[in-house]
């Protein structure tokens, strides 16, 4: 690691892992004694999940940097509450409250506030969840780049989560009651809800002036009461949104921690045409740009189909896919992916999400 923070450390991939690795999980990790929460943390933050899980409550947090505070699709408030609501909704939980912690920079115009509030408002309307504490603060101009937006959700097992791990008890005992990275097994189907990198270039596009296709928008949405439709299905063992680092990261996390090889095929992965092209004027890869609406699903095979035709009965998942599968890994816990032309190449974790400040 480098002697001081690099951005990269902060965009979801390799060099944020292991940041985590070496400073947080070394000096706040229950193996040195931090925190007391013992064996009532079910989901620990060693297991790097998208939220812990304590006395039956889940619990996440997540802090927003995004830049521009305004894309095409959304804002940073949107962006604030739908990442949050999602982080909660993965792991197969209610969302049942938020908090929000506002930093501005000294000069923020109050008509931009207004419109980020108001769109935090219809965010949470969408969602179903309301923010219920919280706090503001104001530093000298210069000293951060007009605002920074932290929110903190708890919530609790649904119906629809008891439910679904009935329904997959019935064809095999999952490790955790809970939707974690760790749970995927050899022949569960992936499933990705809709296309990629949507909200990475709407970004960059909006950040750096292309002008890329205007249909490129951001996909910044509240996913839970999707992730209720499917869970009311059954058979859903995992469930993450690929945010930094994009589809790659998420995958790559799926097969290190359960232990498996992912096959997927690329000409199953939806991807917008305008996006297609973007990245490749840019030369970055689509399978690498983060994403804010989308949900990357692992599924028992037998239940895949039931929850693919949930998903596109959605509106956020009429493009969903059946993209691969889990298998015993070869040698390597691995993601492989087999082109359009039919060769093979293995899709690599990233540093870091070729697009910084996207979220």
């Amino acid at each position: 690691m480098s002697e001081r923070i690099s951005m990269a450390q902060g965009a979801g991939g390799e060099a944020m892992q292991a940041l985590i690795k070496k400073y947080i999980i070394r000096y706040l990790g229950a193996a040195n004694g931090a925190g007391g929460a013992g064996n009532n943390c079910e989901v620990p933050l060693e297991a790097l999940d998208d939220a812990a899980v304590i006395n039956d409550i889940v619990f996440t947090t997540d802090s927003h940097t995004v830049k521009p505070i305004f894309f095409p699709g959304g804002d940073i408030g949107r962006l604030s509450i739908a990442g949050t609501v999602n982080d909660v909704a993965v792991m197969g939980a209610k969302p049942i409250a938020l908090s929000f912690g506002l930093v501005l920079e000294e000069g923020f115009p109050e008509a931009d506030l207004e419109k980020i509030l108001k769109s935090m408002g219809e965010a949470c309307k969408e969602a179903g969840v309301a923010v219920i504490t919280g706090d503001t603060k104001v530093v000298e101009k210069g000293a951060l780049d007009k605002c920074i937006i932290n929110t903190s959700g708890i919530g609790i097992q649904s119906e629809e989560m008891r439910h679904n791990l009935e329904v997959v008890g019935k064809y095999r005992k999952m490790a955790c009651r809970w939707l974690v990275d760790s749970n995927l097994r050899p022949g569960d189907k992936i499933i990705v809800s809709g296309t990629i990198g949507d909200h990475g270039v709407a970004v960059l596009s909006a950040r750096e002036g292309y002008g890329f296709d205007t249909r490129i928008v951001s996909d910044a949405a509240p996913m839970n009461k999707i992730i209720e439709k499917i869970l009311a299905v059954g058979g859903v063992v995992s469930i993450k949104d690929p945010t930094r680092g994009g589809l790659a990261n998420t995958l790559n996390e799926l097969a290190e921690k359960s232990k498996v090889q992912i096959n997927v095929r690329e000409e199953k992965v939806p991807i917008k045409e305008g996006v297609r092209a973007a990245c490749e004027m840019l030369g970055i890869d689509p399978f690498q740009i983060g994403n804010e609406g989308k949900l990357v699903i692992a599924v028992v095979p037998e239940m895949a189909e039931k929850v693919l035709a949930a998903l596109r009965s959605t509106e956020h998942g009429k493009d969903a896919q059946i993209v691969g599968e889990a298998a015993a890994p070869e040698r390597h816990t691995i993601v492989m992916m087999e082109t359009v032309v039919g060769g093979k190449r293995i899709i690599e974790p990233p540093i870091g999400d070729p697009v910084p400040r996207i979220c």
